[in-house]
């Protein structure tokens, strides 16, 4: 029987009416991420957001199967790319961003604090000169900023915690909270990486929660539980109040931080954080390529404990 988890799930979650984007989250199995797309149902424009440029961290070798996945589910659903998202500089995963902006001719974007998260790892990398956001992505959004998908309004909410720069991307009843929540049986997110701050999660995560009730929160990774082996990623402000197992209504600030930090603690890097990183602030780019034709990335030694 095969495992969902280690399983390509695509999933579509429908428009509930007027002003309501239709959403296919799709399940990348390697690193446990939640990839979208929302589509305005009247003229077919869509995003895509937080795509995987697939990475095998043990032989060092790219591969497009993710964003492949995605393109075909566009083009079986008569739909246009007008926007090539992410939510911030992934940890986990090498974001697909140039090489769909490449493919579809869509405009790339990300947050407007991602210089300042670029500054943090130009040091830890000691490349200072090697990222910059303004020449790797089309549009840097700011907190509050607005913009359409077809004719839906979408809003940009500031959310960070995780990393200082995370944005969220409300449209109508969807809103894609990338790594603030996980599924309410799993919790949230950590927030132990350079720039991320257990308090800022906690305040971004009560923003999400004051949405109104009946939004659909996606998030950006599922792991299973011991109790659910298959892949979720959708469930209402609702559901969240009433069973997210770390914020659920009635949980006091103080002791979110220390279980937060507790569990965090706990946590080895993932194993594609260095390599990812350095692609991701480039807007998912290589660096250039040396004198023999081949491209290299710088992995620093003894910064971690």
């Amino acid at each position: 029987m095969t495992d969902p988890l280690k399983s390509r799930v695509v999933r579509h979650s429908p428009s509930t009416g007027a002003g309501s984007p239709d959403v296919w989250g799709i399940y990348e199995p390697d690193t446990g991420s939640i990839q979208y797309i929302c589509a305005d149902p009247k003229t077919r424009q869509a995003a895509l957001i937080d795509v995987v440029w697939n990475f095998d961290p043990k032989n060092y070798r790219f591969s497009t199967e993710s964003m492949d996945q995605v393109l075909d589910l566009v083009r079986e659903n008569d739909l246009k790319v007008q926007w090539v998202l992410d939510t911030h500089p992934h940890a986990d995963h090498v974001m697909a961003s140039a090489h769909l902006k490449a493919r579809t001719g869509a405009p790339n974007a990300i947050g407007a604090l991602v210089p300042e998260i670029a500054k943090i790892w130009a040091d830890i990398y000691n490349l200072p000169e090697a990222f910059d956001a303004n020449r790797d992505f089309d549009h840097l959004f700011e907190e509050g900023e607005t913009f359409k998908i077809g004719e839906l309004e979408a809003k940009v909410m500031l959310s960070p915690g995780h990393t200082l720069g995370s944005i969220t991307y409300v449209c109508g009843d969807a809103a894609f909270v990338h790594d603030t929540l996980m599924h309410p049986d799993a919790g949230t997110s950590r927030s132990d990486f350079p720039g991320g701050k257990t308090t800022e999660l906690w305040d971004s995560i009560q923003d999400i929660l004051a949405l109104p009730g009946h939004t659909r929160l996606n998030v950006g990774h599922d792991y299973g539980t011991k109790e659910r082996k298959e892949p979720m990623w959708e469930a209402t402000v609702d559901e969240h109040r009433a069973h997210n197992i770390h914020v659920k209504d009635g949980t006091e600030r103080e002791a979110f931080i220390e279980r937060r930090q507790t569990r965090d603690k706990t946590l080895a890097l993932p194993n594609r954080i260095l390599a990812a990183l350095q692609v991701n602030l480039r807007g998912g780019r290589l660096p250039a390529a040396e004198g023999d034709g081949n491209h290299y990335l710088k992995l620093p030694v003894n910064r971690f404990d």
